[in-house]
């Protein structure tokens, strides 16, 4: 596990907020060593003193894990803390990070490496003395149940929890569903109760989940993450990815609870496990939906019931003075739970109010709502909520009620609202007496430190308190600004730690973004809908950023019309997101109205316009027209020079582009002095240490590599891999790359034994990293396939041949230019073993494959024609070899020219044939 990572599941475990989590990582991560306080203040962008407070947050949560704490003057806690953490760290389960996939053979050029996690379990084996122990050891059950009223406050509901446990252990699902599909009937609560007082009976856990936050099988990947260390591929669909989880699950029964649903099929259904008994599902929702599915009816309570509820808030002694008016105080509020909580809390704050008093003023506030309620159609009255609201909304002062209708622009969905971040200690104050005012009459629910949540009825009601005032507009506006800086906070490519400190905010981004839109400025409109995208693009949850960008084009067409720049953009988002999921045909024809509207709007000499002419030109060059590929990225790298100057990070990107294309064709005399030019440029901007120049310096290697230039190619491999050893850490991906860079080099140039440790280092790493599925792990199987091929190990080479195979059939679909390679290379180890007629097959099915996926004139193809027409050869089959020798070399010499060592290859190849056939 990277350290860093490691941070942040500590961060998350011992109940961080977000604010502390910025200031606990920043404080401890190894870089920082030497930073004072105020340094790190300033990189996050807050007060020392804020910074100070925080961190001493963090050491009082860690207190109980670290007791050296408690008792360690404030100088010393830093290493204290660090030191538990080591200890813990040293001993822990094993995490890895991965990076974007480099084939093995010729990838692309690439200026700098996406990030996404992985990981895999690590089995650790244990002594007797220690089993013995952990034998003893209570197992931890991992849950996330939010906070519950105490048990001897949630009153009549006994039968009911019974019911709900029995039908739970004989159906599997069951959903807690609102008689007369009112509100406020306490279905949330139930649920909440039941995880908590049944939690050993599941000791695989208890998941649970928010039908109306950020997407629900996200919020399943984060618990699965965060609980138990599961961490699927990026680059697997949502669907699969679940399937991981559910199958890797701790052991014992489950409890799924879905709270809030209104859509079965959409928000529940689709996530589910597949059959399998020990995961218990649980709903609550108002309105019934399935007959199938076993409900459990929850109305309002009986009479006799509520006053006993009412008893438990105000005490005996109080409804004891006022009986009967207690009655109808419990019938007037409709025997809901809900309104007798407010009822209640409001009471506690005024002791000497009379019950009569009280109901009096219920009775007048129910006067003032029904002409509300007439007045406002879309508002869904239910009678004795309003008037509770009204009652608990009176006893606010004027700070109080601002901040509970600030609240209510939120989503349905956990609000992070963390006041340690306010410097100043007065404004810190006068918050916190808010949030003090609104927790006491529970109109807010806190969650967690720093977290909180607004029932949806009380949240609609301070809604309606927000439309009467006469600076609604006002604070809608502000506070879609405050949810537009969120929004830019998440970059194009977030990486795991931002992901999992931007999750929270999501939901309130999409709220504003769908049903507060008018209130986003021009310039800012996209914004939003352009970061949910990139959220779950990078995710690999590829039909949500579908979803934003398509949402972004049509918002944007309607308010700012279809000749806007920010059409264009949004045009090329999701063009972007096609090309990235290799829907070409879908990609296309939206790079081109976006290339064709920006040169229209921005003229031709626009950086945006060389920004479109890269686009389209990579998509042309994925797909392999290259003949139309080659003027865009050439006209690209023109422009960005002439606008930019050729001091650019910009030009750096169409050089490697141009230089890439260039190689791909086999024109590599060309493309050598654009990657010399890109690589001297990114040195000039960027310095001699960055990522970015590892990743140049290795793209000049592999052309050095395919060019036979051996000698050229490895000291670059070895600066690229000392390099990025340096900078990101023995355990990366880019130097399991560079691993395999250097190990090709080796094989290639027969340096066998020092190929081998090379390989076997990489694929361990991947794995570590990456998870054993992973296409990368695919390609190491390959490599050390081949050198074992290559040294006659063929018992050893066979089977790692065909678990790369496998792999990469399961991982990329059977149509995918690496399972041609694989058949291949299967075929190779079949014809070196003489087994004929199990490599004929194969070497067909990867010609077949390749000319369908590549095109006729391709040099991978060539190399297939001459592979089968060897094995043509050698089992007497002239006629059939040579047309076959003829094409393939007519192929290489076309597309890698007439000196290159395939050419020579395959020429040599034939020659051999036609001395044979004519001797």
């Amino acid at each position: 596990m990277q350290w860093v990572d490691f941070l942040a599941n500590e961060a998350a475990t011992h109940n961080l907020s977000p604010e502390q989590t910025a200031a606990f990582v920043e404080r401890l991560k190894n870089e920082n060593l030497g930073k004072s306080q105020v340094k790190l203040a300033t990189e996050l962008n807050i007060g020392v003193g804020v910074f100070k407070k925080l961190m001493t947050k963090v050491y009082d949560k860690f207190a109980q894990s670290c007791p050296e704490l408690e008792t360690s003057k404030s100088r010393g806690k830093l290493e204290k803390l660090r030191a538990c953490l080591r200890a813990k760290y040293n001993g822990g389960e094993d995490f890895g990070v991965s990076a974007t996939t480099l084939g093995e053979a010729a990838p692309t050029a690439t200026a700098s490496s996406s990030v996404r996690v992985a990981s895999r379990r690590k089995v650790k084996m244990l002594s007797t003395s220690q089993s013995n122990a952990a034998q003893t050891t209570i197992k931890e059950i991992h849950q996330n149940i939010p906070p519950a009223v105490p048990f001897e406050k949630f009153v009549g509901r006994e039968v009911e929890l019974q019911n709900l446990h029995s039908s739970l252990q004989t159906s599997g699902q069951v959903a807690i569903v609102a008689g007369m599909s009112m509100s406020g009937v306490g279905k949330t609560e139930l649920a909440t109760q039941y995880a908590k007082q049944h939690l050993q009976n599941y000791q695989g856990g208890v998941c649970w989940l928010s039908a109306q936050g950020i997407d629900v099988g996200i919020q399943i990947l984060r618990f699965a993450q965060l609980r138990f260390n599961l961490i699927a591929p990026d680059d697997w669909e949502l669907a699969d990815r679940l399937k991981y989880c559910w199958q890797n699950w701790q052991q014992g029964e489950v409890l799924l609870v879905f709270d809030d649903v209104t859509n079965y099929k959409k928000q529940v259904q689709r996530y589910l496990p597949l059959e399998s008994p020990r995961f218990k599902v649980l709903l609550t929702m108002r309105l019934g939906f399935d007959r199938t599915l076993l409900q459990l009816r929850l109305d309002v309570l009986k009479p006799l019931v509520a006053i006993k509820l009412l008893e438990s808030l105000i005490g005996r002694e109080r409804l004891k003075s006022e009986p009967w008016v207690a009655r109808r105080i419990c019938k007037f509020l409709g025997y809901l739970p809900l309104t007798l909580g407010l009822v209640g809390r409001y009471l506690d704050t005024m002791p000497d109010l009379s019950l009569e008093t009280l109901h009096k003023r219920l009775e007048k506030n129910r006067l003032e709502h029904e002409a509300v309620a007439k007045a406002n159609p879309l508002m869904r009255y239910q009678y004795g909520m309003a008037e509770a609201f009204a009652l608990s909304w009176k006893q606010l002062d004027k700070n109080a009620q601002s901040l509970g209708c600030w609240l209510s622009l939120y989503a349905l969905a956990d609000i992070p609202l963390s006041v340690e971040t306010i410097e100043d200690d007065e404004e810190q104050e006068f918050w916190e007496k808010a949030i003090a005012q609104l927790r006491k009459l529970d109109l807010i629910q806190c969650q967690a430190k720093g977290i909180y949540r607004l029932h949806p009825l009380i949240r609609q009601f301070f809604q309606v308190k927000l439309d009467e005032s006469s600076e609604a507009d006002e604070v809608k506006t502000a506070f879609v600004a405050l949810m537009v800086e969120v929004a830019k906070q998440i970059p194009q490519q977030p990486n795991r730690e931002e992901i999992l400190n931007l999750t929270s905010a999501i939901p309130h981004i999409a709220e504003i973004a769908t049903h507060l839109s008018q209130y986003l400025s021009d310039e800012d409109l996209i914004g939003p809908f352009t970061g949910l995208g990139w959220f779950y693009q990078r995710q690999g949850l590829y039909q949500q950023a579908e979803l934003w960008y398509k949402l972004c084009i049509e918002v944007a067409k309607n308010r700012l019309g279809l000749e806007h720049p920010d059409v264009a953009t949004s045009l090329n988002n999701l063009a972007e997101l096609y090309g990235f999921t290799g829907w070409y045909s879908k990609a296309e024809p939206l790079y081109q109205q976006a290339l064709l509207l920006r040169k229209r709007l921005l003229g031709d000499n626009h950086p945006d316009v060389a920004t479109s002419l890269n686009n389209l030109a990579g998509l042309y060059k994925f797909t392999r027209r290259y003949s139309e590929a080659k003027p865009l990225f050439e006209e690209a790298l023109a422009l960005s020079k002439r606008l930019l100057g050729d001091n650019h990070p910009n030009v750096v990107t169409s050089l490697n582009n141009l230089a890439a294309l260039y190689h791909s064709i086999g024109r590599y005399s060309e493309a050598e002095p654009l990657y010399q030019q890109a690589l001297s440029l990114q040195k000039r901007l960027l310095g001699e240490a960055h990522p970015d120049i590892a990743a140049s310096l290795n793209n000049l290697g592999i052309l050095y590599e395919s060019t036979g230039q051996y000698s050229k190619a490895q000291p670059l491999y070895q600066q690229a891999l000392s390099l990025r050893r340096r900078l990101l850490g023995e355990a990366h991906p880019d130097v399991a790359a560079s691993l395999n860079s250097l190990a090709e080099l080796y094989r290639f140039t027969e340096r066998y034994s020092e190929a081998e440790p090379l390989y076997q280092q990489a694929l361990e790493l991947r794995k570590r990293l990456l998870g054993e599925a992973h296409p990368d792990v695919a390609s190491s199987l390959n490599n050390l396939a081949e050198l074992y091929r290559f040294t006659e190990r063929y018992s050893e080479a066979e089977p790692l041949y065909q678990q790369a195979l496998e792999l990469r059939k399961r991982l990329l679909g059977e149509a995918h230019p690496d399972v041609a390679t694989s058949l291949n290379n299967l075929a190779l180890l079949y014809g070196s073993t003489e087994r004929y007629s199990e490599a004929e097959p194969l070497y067909q099915q990867a010609l077949e494959l390749r000319k369908r996926l590549l095109g006729n004139n391709h040099h991978h193809v060539a190399n297939s024609l001459n592979n089968l027409a060897l094995l043509y050869k050698f089992t007497g089959r002239y006629r059939e070899a040579k047309p076959l020798f003829e094409e393939a070399l007519t192929i290489s010499e076309h597309t890698l020219g007439v000196s290159h060592p395939n050419t020579m290859t395959i020429r040599g190849n034939y020659a051999i044939i036609l001395r044979e056939t004519y001797r």
